[in-house]
């Protein structure tokens, strides 16, 4: 008999749940991304992991509705978890959480862990004024001869 493995169950986040239940952020996944990608001109994902294991995530559940604030032009997004690392993958960051970027769907960048305010205000303004790129990739890079 062999059994299936599932995803384990994420650990309760009232923090992160409040973004989306109460601030209506979209929780996005592998089915609606483009959607919200095409939403708005700039966007911004917010990957959570599961904070047993990231507790940073709620430090930057409560620091993004700020950094929407301070860059109103923002639409920010939750990405589901059963869709995180399928989507970490084609993003190519490393650590979590994290909070990539986009200009009219088109990859910008990314920022992981948790950052000073002056860090997050930086990086955003130079991210925003960033040409889109290609996302990194994960793994060791192929070469061919």
């Amino acid at each position: 008999m062999t059994t299936a493995t599932a995803t384990p169950p994420k650990t309760p986040a009232p923090l992160i749940d409040r973004l989306t239940k109460e601030l209506g952020y979209p929780l996005v996944d592998l089915g609606n991304i483009d959607a919200f990608l095409s939403s708005a001109e700039l966007t911004v994902l917010f990957f959570t992991e599961d904070i047993k294991r990231f507790p940073e995530s709620n430090d930057v559940a409560v620091v993004l509705p700020e950094l929407l604030k301070a860059f109103p032009a923002l639409a920010a997004g939750v990405v589901s978890h059963q869709d995180e690392r399928k989507l970490q993958k084609q993003y190519g960051f490393m650590s979590w959480p994290a909070l990539v970027f986009f200009r009219d769907g088109q990859y910008l960048g990314a920022l992981t862990g948790i950052q000073d305010w002056n860090v997050y205000l930086e990086e955003i303004n130079r991210l925003l004024a960033a040409k889109p790129t290609h996302p990194p990739t994960l793994g060791i890079p192929v070469v061919t001869q």
